[in-house]
């Protein structure tokens, strides 16, 4: 944990000193960029453990430097901030692919938890599965690496996808409420639609046809459950 690389996106030169000062002073190795031009130089060369990413940037802004990354395959955590706080933009901000969000302006130390616990996510703290290796119609789901196995290959994962089929996994046929999921995820919007889209997300990684799910199905008024 304490040798993370992080690479942190913001047009604001003061928040990325102060950003930058926060994290060296908590042990991690920080790059800073200050536009998503620089950020893609950078990550031509070298991939970082996680990102934090300004949302509102002149230019390509960061809901679509973050969708275009998750494109390309990037799977390590992402961050977005942001000077507003609308649950909108949260949603818009997951949807892209952003693996957490947070309002400007915040507590240093609480960005320094969540990003903590994404990069524990992310390297493999799972929840107890009854087997390692899972069988999800015709894919395969190694939950103690967070690998998804297909025909074709492996399947891009976010680390927050992981996350989601790893805690699904762990309860097999259990209903989950939202509330859980949004719990085991550490969202910091627990509505019902911040939930929902990370169930949507991973539909797109696991169902043949993620408009009729097989595998994870919707129990109405309830939450949502697991069928390998």
């Amino acid at each position: 944990m304490k040798s993370a690389h992080i690479l942190v996106v913001d047009d604001d030169p003061r928040l990325l000193k102060l950003i930058k000062r926060f994290l060296d002073e908590n042990g991690f190795r920080v790059t800073t960029a200050a536009n998503a031009a620089e950020a893609r130089h950078f990550l031509k060369m070298v991939q970082p453990d996680a990102m934090i990413v300004d949302v509102m940037m002149p230019g390509e802004d960061g809901i679509s430097l973050t969708r275009a990354l998750r494109d390309e395959g990037c799977a390590w955590p992402i961050m977005a901030l942001t000077a507003r706080g609308e649950p909108e933009e949260r949603v818009d901000g997951l949807e892209a692919g952003a693996d957490d969000y947070m309002a400007k302006p915040f507590e240093p130390r609480e960005l320094v938890l969540r990003l903590q616990g994404h990069l524990r996510r992310a390297t493999g703290q799972v929840p107890h599965c009854a087997t390692r290796l899972i069988r999800i119609g015709t894919l395969e789901f190694d939950a103690h690496r967070g690998l998804l196995n297909g025909g074709d290959g492996t399947i891009h994962l976010t680390g927050r996808d992981v996350a989601l089929l790893q805690l699904f996994c762990s309860r097999p046929g259990a209903i989950l409420s939202r509330e859980v999921i949004a719990g085991a995820l550490a969202l910091e919007d627990v509505s019902e639609r911040s939930v929902d889209v990370q169930v949507t997300r991973l539909r797109k990684r696991i169902e043949p046809d993620p408009r009729e799910p097989r595998h994870l199905q919707t129990v109405r008024g309830r939450g949502y459950v697991f069928r390998p």
